[in-house]
């Protein structure tokens, strides 16, 4: 792994430079830095700009980055120090990706870890951040899911203000072009799913998992409806509530905190929304999310479903217990197939199906780019472990997205009448183009 310049030549030092060069093995051209305990560097390749700088904080960095071979390991020594990151988070997760393709295996090669095993056991102390979810009961319970969307969501309104647009939409942009402002890219995905849903006037509109109500704020002043969401975080609600009586839409439009399970079914909405719950509840319960939206709709309504997914036959991903534990307590995902048949289960007719998986990979960058540039004040709010957390895991779901393991889609479901008339017109083009597009 060459061009190692010597400021303190110690064995710890050579020693994880060659168990460095052995693991990036089948990398390519090393595009980054290293930067060890003592203050020794080691260039990228000759001819590499260095996109990142992996900074080993100790002697034993690299043993609490690589052992013992959990699920969360990687993450925590990240969290917790052991390890930093400087520069190009995106391209260290290549780097990383590397490792993940190649199976693992050089780690679990004898020779290599007896070398990891010698190197010393001085992990730094993990304190700070949120302690970890530790959820009870029985699972999709409603008692426990109450529980998971407030571990969620229980960093406060201001922390999320720091990397999110205007809108407080924590759920996928719609981009016209790369460099498009996050705001911008925000406000027309949420105006895409009013055209979808074909918005009109004096309509009812309910958001399941509405979040900040960015999309039901948008939808009542742009399209004249009454909107009504539900979300079990009770920080959601307070804004929301906040934000609807300063727009002057109380008359029209009110957020509850209320389950899914809890909506009345009393057929009384024209249409419904759904935007990023898919995620939260799992396989086992979408056919109860999608009895949820038929429930509440009347014939002829529609429902957009906007959910991420996990590509098929494709083994759970193990590192997803780290986001479980820090971020999204019974977080799940599952291929899309799962929601198209839940839905047709119930009775709802599958109309459209778009992926937007690109478009999470440039909105996930937004967000780690805003959360860089407001790292002092992030910390100030929180503290360095929790902005360590959301900065590794939103950069990791971007990897996701960017090699097609995760996806984003919106799939628009229709209740049709006994007599199987939906009212849609016959092409995209009508019901995209809706009142807004003239």
């Amino acid at each position: 792994m060459g061009n190692v310049r010597i400021i303190d030549a110690n064995a710890g030092v050579a020693t994880s430079s060659d168990m460095l060069a052995t693991l990036s093995a089948g990398y390519g051209p090393r595009d980054f830095a290293v930067r060890f305990w003592d203050g020794t560097t080691l260039a990228p390749d000759p001819g590499q700009p260095a996109r990142f700088t992996l900074v080993l904080q100790h002697a034993g960095a690299l043993r609490a980055m690589f052992w013992p071979f959990n699920d969360k390991g990687f993450g925590e020594a990240y969290i917790f120090n052991d390890f930093d990151v400087e520069g190009d988070i995106h391209a260290f997760f290549g780097w990383v990706h590397c490792l993940i393709e190649r199976g693992w295996g050089t780690l679990k090669n004898l020779r290599f870890l007896y070398r990891l095993m010698r190197l010393p056991n001085t992990p730094q102390p993990r304190i700070g951040g949120p302690a970890g979810a530790a959820l009870s009961g029985p699972k999709r319970s409603l008692e426990r899911d109450r529980a998971a969307i407030e571990f969620s969501y229980n960093t406060s309104n201001e922390f999320y203000k720091l990397f999110l647009d205007r809108n407080m939409l924590y759920t996928c942009a719609y981009f016209h072009s790369p460099d498009e402002p996050l705001d911008t890219a925000q406000e027309r995905k949420i105006d895409l799913i009013c055209r979808k849903l074909r918005l009109k006037p004096g309509e009812k509109l309910l958001d399941i998992g509405c979040g900040w109500g960015g999309l039901l704020v948008h939808a009542v002043k742009h399209y004249g409806v009454e909107g009504v969401g539900v979300t079990l975080s009770r920080e959601m609600v307070a804004y929301s509530r906040e934000r609807i009586k300063a727009e002057g839409l109380e008359g029209r439009c009110r957020v509850e905190y209320q389950d899914y399970r809890e909506v009345p079914k009393t057929g009384e909405y024209d249409k419904v929304s759904c935007i990023g719950l898919a995620e939260h509840i799992g396989e086992q319960m979408m056919t109860e999310l999608m009895k949820a939206a038929w429930g509440a709709l009347k014939p002829r309504g529609h429902y957009l479903h906007h959910g991420i997914t996990l590509r098929a036959n494709t083994p759970y991903p193990k590192w997803t217990a780290f986001a479980r534990r820090y971020v999204f307590p019974d977080g799940e995902l599952r291929p899309i197939v799962s929601a198209l048949k839940a839905g047709e289960s119930v009775g709802f007719e599958i109309r459209d199906v778009e992926s937007l998986r690109e478009h999470y990979v440039l909105t996930l960058e937004n967000w780690v780019k805003n959360l860089e540039s407001h790292r002092e004040a992030a910390v100030k709010l929180t503290d360095d472990v929790t902005y360590r957390i959301f900065r590794i895991y939103l950069a990791g779901a971007a990897r996701g997205y960017r090699t097609g393991l995760y996806n984003l889609y919106q799939t628009l479901f229709v209740k049709p009448e006994t007599t199987g008339v939906t009212g849609l017109p016959l092409t995209r083009e009508a019901w995209y183009g809706g009142p807004r597009d003239g």
